[in-house]
């Protein structure tokens, strides 16, 4: 069994992670047909995915994501396309997290 292992540092805070990581179950859910369920803490939060052929959860603190998935024999051979999807898919999440900066104006 293939195991894929991700984990993001962040300076986000509980709450904004949280929002983050339901944002991702609901893409996960939509895209892939994955059952997540949110297992929320005091301190963190565990999301729980599965269907056929994976299984794992996204654990998310206040400083960080931790995805661990096992992938089953016949998704195993698809192990590095599947971990850059996840990767890229968690990246565009923090990445419209981070708050933009207000333009600077042109001197006249």
């Amino acid at each position: 069994m293939a195991e894929i292992r991700i984990h993001r540092d962040h300076e986000l805070g509980l709450k904004k992670a949280r929002e983050i990581a339901w944002q991702w179950a609901e893409q996960v859910e939509q895209k892939f047909d994955m059952d997540c369920t949110v297992h929320e803490g005091e301190d963190e939060d565990t999301v729980s995915f599965t269907r056929s052929g994976v299984s794992g959860e996204l654990t998310v603190t206040a400083s960080r994501f931790e995805l661990v998935a096992q992938l089953g024999f016949l998704l195993g051979a698809f192990k590095a396309t599947i971990e850059a999807e996840i990767q890229k898919e968690l990246d565009a999440l923090l990445a419209g997290s981070k708050k933009k900066a207000p333009a600077k104006k042109k001197p006249a």
